[in-house]
């Protein structure tokens, strides 16, 4: 693992902003293509989930990880893994991204260094703890039904997330579930720093179009 600073809250806050994730098979055309668009349209921050049915594995899910990886380091965008803290170890990627289920927050910053670590919070309590024990951001969801992850906890709302800002949790936070270019803004008028998406671009037309959209909602030249 290279040896970077561990990065600040103002730094997190705004890679959170355009927080693009996928796998091969959130897409349905080249998911190459799919991610050179995004990246062209102005996407944060990539994570790598690469899971459930027709997801790669072995050999070719560490390809397909380093194709992306490539991609994201030629547009300086910083590349997470979700999950694996093995892959994201082997690919030397810039931090991992992990849930209530996965590893420990404690285990997953020790291996990990000074790298972004990312967990997702359903609770206040799973926040303070995570924060606690090293955590750089939270995603915090889902706040709107999504069909992309089959094992999501209850919809929360954008209520869910006034209530963490309302309970002192000032780390950057990132709202996640549901979320598309016309319900983005009220994500972050609740107090998310930003917005992680899946099929709002994987499945767009344009992902080209729908990533430069949410990139408008943090420059005001788009009024959603």
């Amino acid at each position: 693992m290279r040896e970077m600073a561990r990065i600040n809250q103002q730094q997190m806050s705004k890679l959170l902003q355009v927080y693009f994730i996928m796998g091969s098979n959130n897409c349905q055309k080249d998911p190459l293509r799919v991610m050179k668009e995004a990246l062209d349209g102005g996407v944060t921050l990539f994570q790598f989930r690469e899971k459930g049915e027709g997801a790669l594995t072995g050999k070719e899910r560490v390809h397909f990880a380093k194709q992306l990886q490539a991609l994201c380091k030629e547009y300086n965008v910083p590349f997470i893994v979700n999950d694996d803290v093995d892959l994201a170890i082997e690919l030397d990627a810039d931090g991992i991204h992990v849930g209530q289920d996965d590893e420990g927050i404690t285990s997953v910053r020790e291996k990990m260094g000074d790298k972004i670590v990312g967990v997702s919070a359903h609770t206040i309590e799973e926040a303070r703890f995570a924060i606690a024990n090293g955590a750089d951001y939270l995603g915090v969801g889902p706040i709107f039904p999504t069909s992309t992850k089959k094992d999501t906890k209850a919809v929360q709302g954008t209520k869910g997330l006034r209530y963490f800002r309302e309970e002192r949790i000032t780390i950057p936070i990132v709202g996640i579930g549901g979320i598309t270019v016309k319900n983005a803004a009220s994500v972050i008028e609740a107090g998310a720093d930003g917005v992680s998406v899946i099929s709002a671009i994987s499945l767009a037309d344009s992902p080209y179009e729908s990533t430069s959209l949410l990139t408008g909602i943090f420059n005001d030249k788009v009024k959603l």
